[in-house]
Order: C-alpha cells, then structure tokens, then sequence
C-alpha cells in the first residue's frame, strides 16, 4: 500500500492506521511534493492513502483520500483559530478522517478506535487524573472511538494499576536481567535468543555469564552512586532456565551480593519452558529468594504446540507446575496465545480451562503479534483471523472475572492481529509489579544483557 504524506509529520500515526486495515500488505511511505501523485489513473492500481497539510493564513486545511479496488473515498476540514495551531488537533483531525475511509473501504471497525499505541492504558492514567474516569471514558469513546468494551477494559485496568503505582517511590527502579538462550525457537519469536542445543550457543554461555556479571556489578555500583532504590527484578528471555543448575545459582549469586535488596519486594524469574524446569534448577530459585515465576505453556493443545516448534506437550506443563507448587512456589504466571496457527476458539477454551484448574496466581493472555523477524512471517504462514482472535479474547474475559481473576496490565504489540491487546489478569493482590511499573512507565528501568533496553526516566 502506498501512503503520501503531504505537508505534515504525522507519517508514524498515519502508516500505523493503515496497518490496522491492510495487516498483510508492506506500507511504503511516500512523503514531499516530489512524491505527489499525479492523475487518478496512477493511484486505481494499488491500494493508496493521500493525506495532505496546506497552510493558508490562519488556517490548516487538512484532508484525506484514499484509492482501494479502483474506488475513490475523500475527506476534507479546516481548522481555524487556535486549533490550527496546535499539532495534537491536526494530528487527530488527519487521523479521523483516515479511519473514516478505511473503515467505508474495508468494513472493519477496530475495537480500539484511533488507538495504535503499545498502551492504552497508561493515557486512561493520565485522562484520569486530568479529567476524573468518567470524563476520561467520554474521551475514549467520543474522540477517540474505542468501543464501550474496550474503553470499560482500559478504565478497569487502570483502577487496578493506581494503587499498586502510588507505591512506586520517585528514586526506585526495576532491574531487567536477559537470558537470550531457548531450548528452540518458536515460530512466532521475534526477540534476541539463540538455541542452546547448538554447540556454539554452549560455548557462548558460559561467556555470556561471565561478561552480564560484571555488567550487573556495574549496574548495582552505578544505581548506589546515583541513591536509586530497587524494587523489583525481573530475569526474562529467551528461557532463562535454558541455563544449567550450576549457571543460575552463579546469576542468583551474582545479583545478591551485588544489588542492595531491602527495598526489593519481588524477584521474578521466566521458568517459561516447561521442558527446561527440574527440581534442581528450581530449588536454586527458592534459595535465591525468588518469590514469583513464569510457567508458559502458550497453548495446552499439543498439535498447536508442535505446529509452532515448542518442544513440549500439556503434560509436561502440569508436571513442571505441580512440582513448582510442590517446592512452594506461591505465585505463579501462566501464558496463553490467542491465534497461534492449528488453534481454535474450541481449542483456546479448553487451554484457558486447563489452566483455570490449576489455578496459578497471574495468567497473561497475548495476542499473536505478526512480527517481521519470526519465522512464522517470513514464512507466510496463514494466520487466524482478526475475527477469531476476538473469539478467544472474548472467551478469556468471560471466564477468568468468574474465575475470580481481575485484569492489572495491558499492553499492545506492533503488528498483533485485529491491535488487539495483551492482558495481564491476576488473583486480587496478586498483581506484578514489575510488569505495572515498566508498561506504565512509573520509573526507571535498568537492564542488563542481550537484547536488553534500559530506560530512564526523570528525576
């Protein structure tokens, strides 16, 4: 699809849109008047968006076009006064008037309106405090155009998330460990890891341990320098029990004897892989001190586990929860994936019922992000539609509230199917605070290791 940015900077939120109606189709950006259309007969063969600035005087008029199945769509307005000034206000104009036509062209209404953002519920956050939520959801709905459920989602999320962030102390910050090793590699992953059964990722290893240590003795020397608190930790991946018995006791070691941990209430480690969780790895976890873990089964369907290259069956995901349960870990998260390939909504259901049995503290549910760098996408493999994802969404939001489990995060992926969310549901209490805390972005994030993106934030 080709978009013409014309007169403007709001190619981003412009291209973004796009995307949420022609997921499949590569947007080619095409900006200045040397790249001005000419002649409708130009534009009829491809898919095509023309969104256009022109200044005169006092006013901006802004408009839109778009050019699909050799049909011809337009919108125009003209802002005056004080208005048309302000950039937010023609960001937001241009910004309707392209999901108007994409909308007419396609039939879809995207249940997160004008909303591509990775958080939604961090503007209800802020709408919230500024206005107070029921003018807050006013604004979703009216000018923003999120449907009913998904702006009662985002007002519930951030209900959920405020008082866990009024804990969050100016001078805090969360530390993120990587572990870029996998046992394999999922289909659907796009993030920094290596296969371990390789022998060269063996070698590398132990390596990568040695130089992420002094990277986190580092880290800790520069964070008591600086007077900064640590309040959470959180080791992700890849699989970070893809490491030995012997190389997780030498990272546990490494980050007791380096960070101060007065401060610190949650230590949470990704045993996501249930074929890399034993009893010994885990009994280094319990005496480390971590207190919450990941147990991510994605699906319990095992054609659909195999279908995406995950190296384990439903029985070995109950096997490496009951003997976590069993070695007294108390707060637990479990993964889901709604639209992984080979699913169903059927399919879905009786994952999220297995899991609801087991009854772990967190259970997050993802939906499939058509990432660039997977192999499910250079691939081309089919993908679920926009429509069954929802189903499963729908099935998730239905049964977990019964279940007793209340939404505290929500995220969204670049490229997910339908801009649906990610979602964090949780036990009352139960909430993670690590996972608030970076997606709302309260305070500062310090990460160690491949892949890894610290983020900093004032004072």
């Amino acid at each position: 699809m080709l978009l013409y940015v014309l007169g403007h900077p709001f190619h981003y939120e412009m291209e973004n849109l796009c995307r949420l109606f022609f997921p499949e189709e590569k947007i080619r950006v095409l900006r200045g008047r040397e790249s001005e259309p000419v002649g409708r007969q130009r534009l009829v063969p491809a898919n095509a968006a023309i969104t256009r600035l022109e200044q005169a005087g006092d006013c901006v008029r802004l408009s839109a076009a778009l050019y699909c199945a050799g049909k011809r769509w337009m919108l125009a307005k003209t802002l005056q006064g004080a208005a048309a000034r302000r950039s937010a206000a023609q960001e937001l104009c241009l910004a309707q008037q392209l999901f108007v036509l994409l909308r007419r062209c396609t039939g879809v209404t995207p249940p997160w309106g004008l909303l591509t953002g990775v958080r939604p519920s961090k503007l209800m956050l802020r709408l919230r405090r500024e206005k107070g939520e029921p003018a807050a959801m006013d604004y979703f709905r009216r000018v923003l155009w999120v449907s009913e459920e998904k702006t009662a989602l985002a007002a519930r999320v951030a209900r959920t998330e405020e008082p866990v962030l009024a804990k969050t102390a100016p001078e805090s910050f969360s530390l993120y460990v990587s572990i870029p090793f996998c046992p394999s590699r999922c289909s659907y992953c796009s993030f920094v890891s290596h296969t371990v059964d390789r022998v060269s990722a063996q070698k590398l290893v132990p390596i990568y341990l040695e130089k992420l240590c002094e990277e986190l003795r580092q880290t800790a020397a520069l964070a008591a320098r600086l007077g900064l608190r640590m309040e959470s930790v959180y080791v992700g991946g890849g699989t970070p029990t893809s490491l030995s018995a012997a190389q997780m006791e030498q990272l546990c070691a490494c980050l007791r004897e380096s960070f101060d941990w007065r401060t610190c209430g949650e230590f949470t480690v990704e045993a996501g892989r249930p074929d890399t969780v034993d009893a010994q790895k885990l009994g280094v976890l319990r005496r480390a001190g971590v207190n919450r873990i990941s147990i991510n089964p994605q699906s319990m369907e095992d054609a659909v586990l195999a279908g995406v290259g995950r190296r384990h069956t439903a029985a070995q995901t109950l096997e490496a929860f009951a003997l976590a349960r069993a070695l007294g870990f108390d707060n637990i998260n479990m993964d889901l994936i709604a639209g992984l390939p080979g699913d169903s909504v059927a399919g879905f259901a009786r994952s999220l019922e297995a899991l609801l049995a087991l009854k772990p503290e967190n259970i997050t549910v993802h939906t499939l992000a058509h990432k660039r760098a997977a192999a499910l996408t250079r691939q081309e493999r089919t993908l679920q539609g926009a429509q069954m994802i929802e189903g499963m969404l729908a099935k998730a939001a239905g049964r977990l509230p019964e279940a007793g489990y209340q939404p505290y995060y929500m995220y969204r992926q670049s490229r997910s199917l339908g801009n649906l969310e990610n979602l964090g549901w949780c036990l009352p209490g139960r909430e993670c605070r690590y996972n608030i805390d970076m997606m709302e972005e309260s305070h500062s994030v310090l990460a160690c290791g491949a892949g890894a993106v610290t983020k900093l934030k004032a004072p």
